[in-house]
């Protein structure tokens, strides 16, 4: 009889992490494991306040599931009983890897997909000055670069990461930072530095404008897309979709919306949040779809769980069987 075992992790960021809407020094984690008493499946989750999520509402909403966890819920079951979220990516990825171990496969082999490769991850500079953030981007060799924006002034870091490091690719997150008064100057700027991607310039409930400016940069859903029911809202707004794990519920849903967002004509955007590797290690199934590919989050904890996902420079690795999968 399979059992579930929830709790809350605090994993030390290195310095903060700082976005337009506010700064934090720790990724406070929920961890989900199903057991049979062979083997024992993992996931991991971050709950956002920004969705009206918390660590304690998500372990009460996993909690609520382990009687049917018990009676047999498979993952089929339950896309039904918990909504898109973190909660129930938690849970979803745990039932991923438990099927695996118990099919002494691992779990591409389980979706039919092909085997991961390594894939080239971009790395996140946190809002600050232009002058700290262009400190930062050359004080790292990565190749692509994301830079966190969303604050007066953006115009200006933009301008001098690009001056800081004429090499690097840059994409930026305005975490819906920006105005409809204030997009296309700062649009204008992104152009100007080469900047390959857009995300989430505009609060979700203010987006409608994007379908009436011209789209000089490309522009990624963020925070108004969560899984494929978003899809017909941002149709005609965006150009890519930034898919996460904690905003479609799990790998299951990940999955289902890569293939309908292809086949509206997206572009594949892959991101986490700051975690563990073991939040991040099931988005490597998907990692080989995305044109641009943001799974840092454990680059930036003081010390990340071990086994933990193998990052050489800006390369990140498929996950050993000890890590999940």
């Amino acid at each position: 009889m399979p059992r579930l075992s929830v709790r809350i992790e605090r994993w030390p960021i290195s310095g903060s992490f700082v976005i337009s809407r506010g700064a934090k020094t720790e990724a406070t984690v929920v961890v989900a494991e199903v057991s049979d008493g062979d083997v024992t499946g993992r996931g991991e989750c971050v709950p956002y306040a920004r969705y009206g999520e918390t660590p304690e509402s998500a372990v009460a909403a996993l909690e609520g599931v382990s009687k049917a966890i018990e009676e047999g819920l498979d993952r089929s079951g339950l896309q039904r009983r918990l909504p898109p979220g973190a909660a129930r990516n938690a849970l979803d990825c745990a039932l991923w890897d438990l099927a695996a171990k118990r099919a002494g496969k691992r779990a591409w082999e389980l979706t039919g997909l092909p085997v991961p490769q390594p894939v080239t991850t971009a790395y996140t500079l946190s809002l600050d000055t232009p002058e700290a953030m262009a400190a930062a981007a050359r004080a790292v060799k990565y190749p692509l670069l994301k830079l966190k924006l969303g604050a007066r002034g953006d115009t200006d870091r933009v301008l001098s990461v690009r001056a800081a490091r004429l090499d690097a690719r840059l994409i930026v997150d305005a975490n819906e930072g920006w105005r409809p008064e204030n997009f296309e100057e700062n649009m204008e700027a992104c152009a100007a530095a080469r900047v390959e991607l857009i995300e989430q310039p505009l609060p979700a409930a203010e987006d409608g404008v994007l379908a009436t400016i011209k789209r000089i940069v490309p522009i990624c859903a963020d925070e108004s897309l969560h899984d494929r029911a978003s899809l017909a809202s941002i149709k005609g707004k965006y150009d890519a979709v930034n898919i996460k794990l904690d905003k479609t519920g799990g790998l299951t849903e990940a999955l289902a919306l890569a293939n309908e967002a292809e086949h509206a004509g997206f572009t594949i955007m892959l991101g986490s949040m700051v975690s563990t590797s073991l939040g991040v290690a099931p988005a490597m199934l998907l990692a080989s779809r995305a044109r641009f590919v943001d799974l840092d989050g454990p680059l930036l904890l003081a010390q990340d769980r071990s086994p933990g996902l193998v990052y050489e420079g800006a390369t990140v690795f498929p996950p050993e069987p000890a890590l999940w999968g």
